[in-house]
């Protein structure tokens, strides 16, 4: 099967724009240059890569000749740089890579700046439970996810925890919690979640007031949006440490004993790339510097996934923002 390097990247344009008139503005072609160098691709390999949907759909055969592509594309600018040249500035790789919100908005982007003008980033932010099947299917070459079991044919390596506390406006914890956070005001107060997928603040309802509660809630699906809602006094919400030390405003801790931690996980492909390597080099550094490290000495919590500190005893599973 000989597999030709345009074709390769129209079909990754082709998925990266959702439809043949993005992927041929991309690639400075027409939507007709385009479908052929695709079906010239599907002819190739003898499989239905793509359904041309609006935006189209990867079928399980296009996700291993994406993964393919995307590959191809990472080593081609290596071995440009290696030989002395820098890929032009269409041809710059693109690195698609999963974050939940919490560490796009706080420690990531800081970390990746340093390397915008080398590699395109096509960041996903995506619910820890999407993160593998978005590596499994190729969409992503790398992922931050409270996974540290590595997706086949990639490396996991744990990055550190992010802390989050149950935290409100002063003014909004005299009035909602005089007495603190008991099981009869939990059940009552406004509280904000940052959308559907999110279940810290009902883990820590739940562990503090039962099942049952079913307090008025705000949705706000953007950290920083989140936090700015809790800090304007919508509500209270479980905030996490490194967004709380950069408020303007301060923030109550409702129950020191109620913090809930989370650890984080950096997988990627297993790829001998120098881009790649650089990227996971700047987040490993990263991590160390923002997120927290366990005691010299100590291992990473429980089994390596990550966990919730019990407000009521015990360690349970959640999910980062």
């Amino acid at each position: 099967m000989e597999l030709d390097l345009a074709h390769l990247r129209a079909l990754d344009a082709t998925v990266r724009g959702g439809t043949l008139e993005a992927a041929a503005r991309a690639l400075h072609v027409t939507p007709s240059a385009i479908s052929q160098r695709l079906r010239a691709l599907e002819v190739a390999t003898g499989r239905i890569l793509l359904v041309r949907t609006k935006p189209v759909q990867v079928t399980e055969s296009g996700q291993a000749v994406l993964r393919l592509a995307r590959q191809v594309d990472l080593l081609t600018a290596d071995v440009a740089r290696e030989l002395g040249g820098d890929p032009s500035p269409e041809h710059l790789p693109t690195l698609p890579i999963a974050v939940n919100a919490d560490s796009m908005t706080t420690w990531v982007l800081p970390a990746l700046a340093p390397l915008a003008g080398d590699v395109c980033f096509d960041l996903h932010r995506e619910d820890q439970e999407h993160t593998s099947a978005l590596l499994r299917a190729g969409t992503v070459m790398a992922a931050v996810t409270a996974d540290a079991e590595p997706v086949p044919g990639c490396t996991s390596t744990r990055l550190g925890g992010m802390r989050y506390r149950p935290m409100a406006t002063p003014r909004f914890a005299r009035r909602w919690f005089p007495a603190g956070p008991t099981a009869a005001a939990l059940a009552r107060a406004p509280v904000v979640v940052f959308d559907r997928k999110d279940d810290l603040q009902h883990r820590y309802l739940h562990a503090r007031a039962g099942s049952d509660v079913a307090p008025p809630v705000h949705y706000v699906p953007a950290a920083a949006d989140y936090v700015t809602a809790v800090a304007l006094g919508l509500g209270w919400g479980m905030v996490p440490g490194l967004q709380a030390r950069g408020l303007a405003v301060e923030l109550a801790d409702l129950d020191p004993a109620g913090a809930v931690d989370v650890t984080l996980y950096w997988q990627q492909w297993r790829l001998r790339s120098a881009t790649l390597d650089r990227v996971r080099e700047a987040v490993l550094a990263a991590a160390a510097r923002e997120l927290d490290q366990p005691a010299p000495g100590r291992g990473p919590t429980g089994s390596g996934a990550a966990t919730a500190r019990d407000p009521v005893g015990g360690q349970r599973p959640v999910r980062p923002r």
